[in-house]
C-alpha cells in the first residue's frame, strides 16, 4: 500500500530543492497570464503552488487554467523556500493529475447562515473550522486519556431508553417495535449500574434534547462526555473535574499552537488566557453566595431561582477562572442528587469564564434508598410505567435495585463537548463546533 504524502511532511528544510509529490484541494488560485499560482490544502495544512507556463507543456497549462475553486488533484514538482508563501515554502509544479476540476463553487464567504446550513456540506471545508474541528479533537482526546490513566473504564450505555434521567418533557419519542421509547438525554443512570462492577467508568454518546430553548449554547443533539465513580464525594468528583479538564486544555494548547493561532485573527482566543485557566486554581463558590453577589450587582433573582444564561454570563464575568457552582436548592435540581437535609443537594454546576457559562453539571448521588424512593414518589416518577416481557412494572424500579443491593456513595458528571469546545475556541455560536448542528427551525438538513 502506497504511504500517502501529505503537505505537513513536505514543509521541510532539507526537501528543498527535490521534487515533491502532494494531494489535495484548491484552497485558493490567481490566473497571471503567464503564471497560475494555487493554494492547495489537504488535511494537514496548506502551500502554495505555481505553474509556470514556460515550464510545463501546453497540456499541463490547460489543465492549470480549467481549475475551480475546490477542484481536486495531485501535484508534482520541486520544493522551493518563498518567504512571501502562506509557509514560506512554494512549489514549482512539474506535472498535474487531475481528478476533478470542479464547478463553480457556491459559497464565496460571506454569506447568511441559512445559505451556509444549505450547504453545509460544502462549508465545513472552511479553514478556520476545520481548526474548530481538530481542537475538539485534541481536547476529546486529552480529556479520555486523563481518565483511562486515571484507572477509568470506557464504556458504551444505549442510546434507546425506555425512560429520563431528569425531565420527561425533554424526550424525543421514537417507536421501538410495539413499545414506545426515547431517545437518551444521559447515559448517567446506566453508568451508575455499571459503577457496582467496574468501579470508575466514562462514556461518550450523543444526547437528545427536545427543549424550545433556541439560544447560542443550546443543541439538540450534542456530544456528551459522562463520568460515574463508586466511593466518590462532592469533593472528589471536583478534584478530578478540575484536573481533567485542565490536562485537556494543557495538552491541547501544545498540540494545536498553529490552529489557535489561526483563531486568534477569527475570535480573538489567546493562548495565554487559556494557560492561566490551567495555572490557576478554579474558584468554589456556594449558590447561595453566587445569588448574593449577583443582588449585589442588580440583578433580580431570589434564593430558589435557577440560574438562566444571562446570570451565568454575569456571574462568570465576575470572576477570571471557571466556577464550581455548589449547593443548589433541592427544588431546582434533579431527583437523584443526594440531600443535605438542609433543602440543599450536593451538586456543582460549573460555569466557564467571559461569560460562557455551564458546560458541566455534576453531583453527588442519592444513594439510600427510602430518600431515593420518596424522592421518586414526590416526583411522581412512579407513575410511569414501562413493559418488560409480557409484564408492566414501574420505570424506575431497576434504578432502585441499585439502592436495594449493595448500595454506596458515588458521584459523577456530564460534559457537554460542544460547550467545552466553544468556550476554549471563544466561540461566539455552538452551531459552529460541529460539523451537522441539530437545532430549532428546520435545521435537519443535510
Amino acid at each position: 500500500m502506497m504511504k500517502e504524502t501529505y503537505i505537513k511532511d513536505i514543509l521541510k528544510e532539507d526537501l528543498v530543492g527535490k521534487e515533491v509529490s502532494i494531494k489535495g484541494w484548491v484552497y485558493r488560485m490567481r490566473d497571471m497570464k503567464d503564471k497560475v499560482f494555487f493554494v492547495i490544502r489537504d488535511p494537514t495544512g496548506i502551500i502554495q503552488a505555481v505553474v509556470k507556463k514556460d515550464n510545463v507543456n501546453e497540456n499541463i497549462w490547460n489543465d492549470a487554467l480549467k481549475f475551480q475553486i475546490e477542484g481536486s488533484l495531485e501535484l508534482k514538482g520541486i520544493l522551493k523556500k518563498d518567504e512571501r508563501a502562506p509557509t514560506g515554502y512554494e512549489i514549482e509544479v512539474k506535472d498535474i493529475k487531475v481528478y476533478d476540476y470542479g464547478q463553480p463553487f457556491p459559497l464565496k464567504g460571506d454569506e447568511e447562515i441559512d445559505t451556509i446550513q444549505k450547504y453545509r456540506h460544502l462549508w465545513i471545508r472552511t479553514k478556520w473550522f476545520v481548526d474548530i474541528l481538530k481542537v475538539k479533537h485534541s481536547l476529546l482526546k486529552n480529556l479520555r486519556e486523563w481518565y483511562i490513566n486515571d484507572g477509568w473504564y470506557e464504556v458504551q450505555p444505549p442510546i434507546l431508553v425506555g425512560n429520563a434521567a431528569e425531565n420527561t418533557t425533554e424526550l424525543f419519542e421514537v417507536k421501538y417495535f410495539d413499545q414506545k421509547a426515547y431517545l437518551s438525554q444521559s447515559a448517567q443512570l446506566y453508568l451508575e449500574a455499571l459503577i457496582f462492577s467496574l468501579g470508575k467508568v466514562y462514556s461518550l454518546t450523543p444526547s437528545f434534547r427536545a427543549e424550545f430553548s433556541r439560544t447560542k449554547r443550546h443543541l439538540h443533539e450534542y456530544w456528551h462526555f459522562e463520568i460515574e465513580a463508586a466511593w466518590y464525594h462532592l469533593e472528589d468528583l471536583i478534584k478530578a473535574v478540575e484536573e481533567s479538564l485542565k490536562y485537556s486544555i494543557e495538552k491541547t494548547i501544545e498540540e494545536r499552537k498553529s490552529e489557535f493561532e489561526d483563531l486568534k485573527s477569527i475570535t480573538g482566543r489567546d493562548i495565554k488566557e487559556l494557560k492561566d485557566f490551567v495555572e490557576k486554581p478554579w474558584k468554589i463558590l456556594k449558590y447561595e453566595d453566587g445569588i448574593k453577589k449577583l443582588k449585589d450587582l442588580g440583578i433580580n433573582i431570589r434564593y430558589g431561582d435557577d440560574l438562566g444564561s444571562d446570570e451565568e454570563r454575569i456571574l462568570t464575568q465576575q470572576f477570571d477562572v471557571p466556577i464550581f457552582l455548589t449547593y443548589y436548592p433541592r427544588e431546582v435540581k434533579a431527583f437523584y442528587m443526594y440531600e443535605n437535609g438542609d433543602g440543599t443537594v450536593k451538586n456543582f454546576d460549573l460555569l466557564a469564564p467571559e461569560g460562557y457559562g455551564e458546560i458541566i453539571g455534576g453531583s453527588e448521588r442519592e444513594w439510600r434508598y427510602n430518600i431515593l424512593d420518596q424522592k421518586i414518589k414526590e416526583w411522581k416518577l412512579d407513575s410511569l410505567k414501562i413493559e418488560v416481557g409480557n409484564e408492566e412494572i414501574d420505570a424506575y424500579e431497576w434504578y432502585k435495585d441499585l439502592r436495594r443491593y449493595g448500595s454506596v456513595p458515588h458521584s459523577g458528571m456530564g460534559l457537554g463537548l460542544e460547550r467545552f469546545t466553544r468556550w476554549i475556541c471563544k466561540m461566539d455560536h455552538i452551531r459552529d463546533t460541529l460539523a451537522f448542528p441539530r437545532l430549532r427551525g428546520g435545521w435537519l438538513y443535510p
